[in-house]
């Protein structure tokens, strides 16, 4: 297969399936796209019914190309991630990995217009992020939870509102932001920088007021954005985990027993924002964002100093906070429901504490004259005293 053909059979998948998040190489499946988190085949016409192995080295090798940073961590490492662009089309960030002695590719496709927070259906509480001066902001989730839109939408809001530098470093490159009020100099992993602490490090001398790191990796990148945001940067960057607390500790985490006092300090001096997301299957087909915020007040900064304690959780004070647009995934979660964009089995499913959902649902349903308990036909017994 040849760069003209994968282009082709690219295409032709794009016009199939426009709705597709991923699209997946596997031996022995044929193409698959991802739609709305589950798998489904595409162009069975083509007659490839199971890729071989040599079909997805073939396609592999077409995308890595003359990439020497890639081939060598496929090689040394057994995967390698890359950007790939089908001209005229779409843009992807593709990940070429082996598995038991051959080779698979997951592509996740770029949009290529830049959504707004409205547009993302997102709490308006977060275009306040763009009026931070200082300090580091989080966006946590899964793979594919939809961090990197949301980092892309608080950008943009950003982009329309300050005469600032901006620098990010990707992994790859995702969504390309014009030069509108903001200046946007965005650096690659691989081709303009060789590690997230090297390009961070090398940030703060070229005069940034706004610094994107796609991934907090590792403790030496998260202590130069420590450091970075204590010298007066705001720094956005995206942590692999669940939740606002799953965050804070994930942080904590990173350093040895006798740094953690240390950091702890300074983490509640700088965090301003931890922002969670999850993707939720929507009534109707498609998926819903449902989101976790927490901020920082004195509350949150004794926490994160001294650790949670009874009564004083970051559970309860988002709960407690949320006249101020601060929101658990709970209660999120209730609301989406509330809405009629997701059902109560998805609910449960995605709730942190499930308890507290179904309270909530029981609440819906008893304000709607829905009945909230399948037990029927109870009746006081009048006549147990009399048998004693």
């Amino acid at each position: 297969m040849r760069r003209a053909e994968l282009d082709a059979l690219l295409t032709r998948i794009l016009d199939e399936t426009p709705k597709a998040s991923d699209i997946n190489f596997t031996v022995g499946k044929p193409p698959q796209v991802e739609l709305d988190g589950l798998l489904k085949p595409v162009c069975m016409d083509f007659g490839i019914q199971k890729l071989t192995p040599f079909h997805t080295e073939t396609i592999a090798m077409n995308m890595v190309g003359n990439d020497r940073r890639g081939i060598s961590h496929l090689l040394s490492h057994g995967s390698c991630d890359i950007s790939y662009h089908l001209p005229g089309r779409a843009r992807f960030r593709v990940n070429v990995f082996s598995q038991r002695g051959t080779y698979s590719i997951a592509m996740r496709q770029l949009p290529t217009k830049i959504p707004t927070i409205d547009e993302l259906n997102h709490p308006p509480v977060l275009k306040q992020i763009a009026d931070d001066k200082f300090g580091i902001i989080f966006v946590t989730g899964a793979t594919g939870s939809g961090k990197s839109t949301t980092l892309a939408a608080v950008l943009n809001e950003i982009n329309l509102r300050h005469a600032y530098h901006v620098v990010t470093l990707e992994d790859p490159v995702e969504f390309v932001h014009p030069q509108l009020k903001a200046t946007f100099n965005q650096r690659e992993l691989g081709l303009d920088f060789d590690t997230f602490a090297n390009g961070l490090r090398a940030a703060l001398r070229q005069a940034p007021k706004v610094i994107l790191v796609g991934e907090m990796r590792d403790r030496e990148t998260v202590e130069i954005g420590l450091s970075a945001a204590e010298t007066g940067h705001l720094v956005v960057t995206t942590l692999h985990t669940m939740d606002a607390a799953q965050s804070i500790n994930r942080v904590i985490g990173m350093f040895e027993l006798e740094e953690e006092r240390l950091i702890r300090i300074r983490l509640a001096d700088t965090m301003r924002w931890v922002i969670s997301q999850r993707l939720l299957p929507k009534i109707g087909g498609g998926r819903v964002a449902a989101l976790e915020i927490m901020g920082t007040n004195l509350r949150v900064k004794e926490a994160i100093t001294h650790g949670e304690s009874e009564g004083k959780t970051f559970y309860e004070m988002m709960q407690q906070a949320h006249p101020f647009g601060w929101i658990t995934f709970d209660d999120c979660i209730a609301d989406l429901y509330h809405k009629g964009q997701i059902t109560e089995e998805t609910a449960m499913a995605f709730a942190s504490r499930r308890a507290v959902v179904k309270r909530g649902i029981d609440s819906i349903k008893s304000g709607r004259g829905e009945k909230t308990t399948d037990i029927e036909g109870l009746k006081i017994d009048r006549d147990y005293s009399k048998t004693f």
